[in-house]
């Protein structure tokens, strides 16, 4: 879910390495013989070779995924930590940053909640930018915008609470939301018109299939990009991987 790689079969994803890895071997072992050795020898060694050493092929594909996600995430540069003026958990200033693509409509994302508050609370100095991507449900969109009208009322945390308590994204449930995290209301209903939310709403979209990420949750910490509910010991893991521990 968190890359194309990851979702190719992984049959189909060995038999492409292992065609990498037998070309390479194949190439080692003309080279050794001097251009004396015919295919079919040239076969035998490289089949040899992955036969006793398989271990060879699941470490290449890691390799290969992990070096997919670097050049994804530095083709994001700089933006993908510039949060919409608001939209954050945690420390506003931390250093540390989690990136969150969510949706209010997504189960997953509720169960995670918790996970993100339990490490907000254990990290004064980590911050978390939230970047609304509403695909799931009809009416995920009007609830993301809801949710940049709570970013630019700076009611963001209380407004996300109060959205994923309410299971649903409907328009009655939107409203209880908003009414719980003291937004005002026709502020909000005025806001949502504004041309910054449809280009934050589109920004999000784009960098999401840049990163190739179609669900939700999906996280970004450093030069890591994990998809789907991993819970908080592995996000805190994460974390911790990027200043060096």
């Amino acid at each position: 879910m968190a890359n194309p790689l990851s979702r190719m079969s992984v049959p189909l994803a060995l038999s492409g390495l292992a065609l990498l890895i037998a070309g390479a071997a194949g190439g080692y072992a003309l080279a050794r013989s001097g251009g004396g050795m015919d295919k079919a020898a040239v076969e035998g060694v490289v089949k040899d070779y992955i036969l006793t050493h398989p271990e060879i092929l699941p470490e290449a594909m890691e390799n290969l995924r992990d070096k997919e996600t670097g050049q994804q995430l530095a083709s994001a540069g700089d933006k993908l930590e510039v949060a919409f003026p608001g939209a954050v958990l945690g420390n506003p200033d931390g250093t540390t940053v989690l990136v969150e693509f969510t949706d209010f409509a997504c189960g997953y994302c509720r169960q995670s909640v918790r996970d993100v508050e339990a490490l907000v609370a254990a990290d004064p100095n980590l911050k978390v930018v939230i970047r609304e991507l509403p695909i799931i449900a009809p009416t995920s969109a009007d609830a993301a915008r809801w949710g940049l009208a709570a970013a630019e009322q700076g009611k963001y945390p209380a407004f996300h609470k109060a959205m994923f308590a309410a299971g649903r994204t409907d328009p009655a449930s939107i409203e209880t939301a908003a009414t719980a995290a003291g937004l005002d209301l026709d502020r909000a209903r005025a806001f949502i018109k504004d041309p910054r939310v449809a280009a934050e709403l589109s920004s999000n979209l784009d960098m999401a299939r840049q990163l190739g990420i179609d669900g939700t949750p999906s996280w970004v910490v450093g030069d890591q990009l994990l998809a789907g509910a991993v819970g908080k010991d592995a996000l805190s893991k994460a974390i911790s991987a990027t200043r060096g521990k």
